[in-house]
């Protein structure tokens, strides 16, 4: 592959970024491959109904395409973050692209679905590749006094890919059949592939070995968390209490192992640092609190409004447009004030938006339910790029992939957590439990907001030291 030279070399002896266009077209590979990983994260829910029939499997069955994905990309985030720190962020990222680009195929060639599930599982470990270094590559694509506006367009990136996951698999099913929805990967990403080699910089490495002990601890407290969490929506609490049990005593071994090494798998010293840590209480917070309201919502709409399907779809919309907006902006905003304040401010905003939703009346204007999601929108959209930012810079260049790694478990831990915090709800509460699930969201917001201000209160650099 070919090496981009160095230039703007700073104190630390590693680039300040890249020149235009070399920056531009580093960061449409990684746009690319970032938006195919995100859309494959979602745009198979749709297909889920298509691929039970054809492949002949019943619907609780044929929900493991989706969770074979997911496991793997959490089990195999940090491994990949840490192996980004020594070999090199581009080397992991452009492996990851290419593992993800040969699974597209084979999904889409599978006559199976344990083939099917075979092909997810190795394209969750290529989507992991890129997602796990994916901050850590904008870094060192964009110079220190414009990185926020690079996180706030990769933010942008994930909040349109999001929004446009179900209407993209809508549109390729009402045309083709299911194997064109992976198919479409792969001239993109042989296309990214190429921009990639030619593109992405250098990064620095750092002199550390993967563990082998770290990496299956790490899957069993993550595997054993993420389902757990996942089941509590079934009713029966008895593989969920086993599982969670379990990441509890692998969490705590695993824990206890990483304490030992000098170069740990799990970066408990950044953990460590107070800016760091609030940044990963803030994430989950937040993350949490959206994908409440995210799976609550349609059902409200359809179920209680007696909205169609496609006025539910668009009724959500207004969410990840105003994400969309906001992100950017608030990129640019988080070069020049604290990411602390922004993410502060950010979620407050979001927790007055859920607790406006929680408050519409019985049979509310469309209108009305559109200005309370676009607001919710917008406060996420100002709360996640100075939130990445701070994450990404606390850490020392060399261990950026850990860092990278850990924002985007964080980001996922949330998801679950708000999804299974939903189905519990949903199972419990007599009569609808949209406005509790939604208050629910906005205590989440709240807790959030407090979390992102202590880093200002505290008065902690985003160095985090």
């Amino acid at each position: 592959m070919h090496t981009t030279p160095p230039r703007n070399v700073t104190a630390a002896g590693f680039a300040d970024g890249l020149p235009n266009p070399e920056r531009l077209w580093a960061f449409l590979a990684i746009a690319t491959a970032l938006t195919m990983a995100v859309l494959d994260s979602a745009i198979v829910n749709v297909a889920l109904p298509v691929l039970a029939r054809e492949l002949q499997v019943d619907p609780a069955t044929a929900v493991w395409a989706v969770n074979a994905y997911q496991l793997a990309i959490v089990v195999s985030l940090l491994p990949l973050a840490s192996l980004g720190d020594a070999v090199g962020y581009r080397r992991i990222y452009w492996s990851g692209l290419l593992v993800f680009t040969v699974a597209s195929l084979g999904c889409a060639l599978a006559g199976s679905f344990p083939m099917l599930i075979l092909a997810r599982v190795l394209q969750g470990l290529g989507a992991a590749g890129i997602m796990s270094v994916n901050i850590a590559l904008v870094r060192f694509i964009y110079p220190a006094r414009l990185l926020g506006r690079g996180v706030g367009n990769t933010a942008l990136v994930v909040a349109v890919s999001s929004a446009a996951g179900p209407t993209l698999a809508a549109a390729i099913l009402s045309v083709a059949s299911w194997p064109w929805l992976f198919l479409i990967n792969v001239p993109l990403g042989v296309f990214t592939l190429i921009v990639a080699a030619r593109t992405l910089p250098e990064t620095p490495r750092s002199a550390r070995r993967l563990d082998g002990w770290s990496v299956l601890l790490n899957a069993l407290t993550f595997g054993l968390l993420i389902t757990g969490i996942d089941s509590l929506s079934t009713g029966d609490l008895t593989y969920p209490l086993l599982a969670l049990g379990g990441a509890v005593v692998a969490g705590f071994v695993f824990v206890r192992y990483q304490l030992s090494l000098p170069m740990p798998l799990l970066p408990l010293d950044l953990l460590r640092r107070p800016v760091f840590a609030l940044s990963m209480m803030t994430s989950v917070c937040s993350f949490a609190a959206q994908a409440l309201a995210y799976l609550a919502l349609p059902f409200y709409f359809h179920d209680e409004l007696g909205r169609s399907v496609t006025e539910t779809g668009m009724l959500m919309t207004p969410w990840p447009l105003a994400i969309a907006v906001a992100a950017p902006i608030a990129g640019r905003l988080a070069d020049r004030f604290s990411p602390g304040l922004l993410g502060g401010v950010g979620l407050a905003i979001q927790a007055a938006g859920l607790a406006l939703l929680a408050m519409l009346p019985g049979d509310p204007a469309t209108a009305d339910i559109v200005w309370r999601l676009t607001i919710c929108g917008l406060g996420f959209g100002l709360f996640q790029s100075p939130n990445n930012k701070a994450i990404i810079t606390s850490a020392p260049p060399e261990r950026s992939g850990g860092a990278s790694g850990m924002q985007s478990s964080a980001r996922l831990l949330g998801q679950s957590l708000g999804a299974a915090l939903a189905a519990v709800l949903f199972g419990l509460a007599l009569g609808s439990p949209t406005a509790l699930i939604l208050w629910l969201g906005a205590g989440l917001s709240v807790i959030g907001c407090v979390t992102s201000s202590l880093r200002t209160l505290r008065g902690s650099s985003l160095s985090g030291c």
